[in-house]
């Protein structure tokens, strides 16, 4: 469990400087909306995809010192637009692993998607930065080099996934060798108590409609799938150090409970709050500390009632497969998510049927050697590798998904 270092934010002159990978993504608007109403954040990077339109009007407004764009020639054309600015553009990795270094930021805020976030985590460890955690590929793949790691360098892991960030908070205050189960709520997703003939006809537009978040399409999708709970598991039990069959996922559709701790005297500790993910970025940019925020807030009586389900392991097969791959350790959870990020780009351009999803996860699994304890070079090649044999299969030149589809 990595150390929590407490640090306040209450002098009035205390400016705290934050970067961000997937700025132009949901988690990377919310943040820079979060920085908004706090003149004491202040951004000095910020990174994204391709969106060169939006990422030229946050540099104009936050007027950080280094971006980076994922194309040579995207940030060759916003070097070009920004010229009567003060800043440095730098591609690809590149960029990325420089701003997780930046001398002057004190946490980076990964909101990138893929295993992209492993290196410049990584990097930002290395140089003492704090990390807000949105990029829950970079545990799932590689929570055994993180981990270590961040302990190692005294750096705060603060998660803010909804889930993880719950837990968290349902923590504080509480000795950790007193945790009994974690339970991560799911929403169920648009298709939930759906069979899975009625699954074989679901078109892109039905699995983008989410009940209650709104996030990008591939996290979307995984929610549909339930492979995102999957993920999740994975990440738990290395943020919290917390064993597989200590976690728990329970179905929620109202998702009012973010998610829940259970003590070994059997007390529950819950998160509550209305569906908006600025709260846990918030939470995590200014930990302990809690600041006032506007938004809707939880109205019980209206609410009325709030309900559980066990989850369909069967019909959303996405989620099994998920538990296998996290038991299985080593380079599966690898694997398993990369499998996942290939089918849903193939999905998402209407290539395949969407229980072709984990059928694809699954073929992957099936077909690779397991490597026992990978490093970052064995994680990188392995993703590659299982994006080569789903080519293979259905001739898909893409590898990966965009980054700045966050959550």
């Amino acid at each position: 469990m990595v150390y929590f270092r407490r640090l306040s934010t209450e002098r009035k002159d205390f400016v705290k400087k934050i970067a961000i990978l997937g700025s132009t993504g949901s988690i990377g608007t919310q943040t820079l909306e979060i920085v908004r109403d706090n003149p004491d954040l202040q951004v000095v990077g910020l990174a994204a995809g391709a969106n060169i339109d939006l990422m030229e009007e946050q540099v104009r407004e936050f007027r950080p010192r280094l971006v980076s764009l994922k194309r040579e020639a995207d940030c060759r054309e916003l070097k070009t637009r920004l010229a009567d600015m003060d800043v440095q553009v730098i591609p690809d990795m590149e960029g990325l692993i420089r701003i997780a270094e930046m001398e002057e930021s004190e946490i980076l805020v990964t909101a990138i998607v893929g295993m992209i976030g492993i290196r410049p985590t990584i990097a930002a460890i290395n140089k003492k930065k704090d990390i807000a955690l949105a990029n829950k590929e970079t545990l799932v793949t590689a929570g055994h080099i993180i981990m270590p790691l961040a302990a190692k360098m005294g750096v705060s892991i603060l998660p803010v996934d909804s889930e993880h960030s719950a837990i968290f908070q349902s923590m504080q205050g509480e000795r950790r060798d007193r945790v009994s189960r974690l339970l991560i709520t799911a929403s169920g997703g648009p298709f939930r108590g759906w069979t899975r003939q009625e699954l074989e006809t679901v078109q892109l537009e039905d699995a983008l409609k989410h009940p209650n978040w709104s996030m990008g399409h591939k996290i979307t999708i995984d929610s549909a799938t339930l492979v995102n709970k999957g993920l999740e598991v994975m990440e738990a039990k290395w943020l919290f150090d917390v064993d597989l069959d200590r976690i728990q996922v329970v179905v929620h559709p109202q998702s009012i409970i973010h998610s829940m701790v259970e003590y070994v005297d059997g007390g529950i500790m819950a998160q509550l709050g209305t569906p908006d993910m600025k709260l846990p970025i918030q939470y995590a940019l200014f930990y302990p500390d809690r600041r006032p925020m506007a938004g809707k807030r939880v109205d019980f009586y209206e609410l009325g009632s709030i309900t559980f389900e066990r989850p369909d392991l069967e019909t959303f097969a996405g989620l099994k497969l998920a538990m296998r791959a996290a038991a299985e350790g080593g380079s599966m959870p690898t694997v398993f998510n990369a499998a996942n990020e290939k089918a849903v780009s193939l999905f998402l351009d209407r290539k395949i049927r969407f229980l072709q999803i984990p059928e694809i996860i699954a073929m992957c699994m099936e077909h690779h050697k397991k490597i026992e304890d990978p490093d970052v070079e064995e994680i990188l090649n392995t993703e590659q590798e299982t994006y080569e044999l789903i080519q293979s299969k259905f001739g898909s030149r893409r590898s990966g998904v965009d980054y700045t589809h966050d959550r």
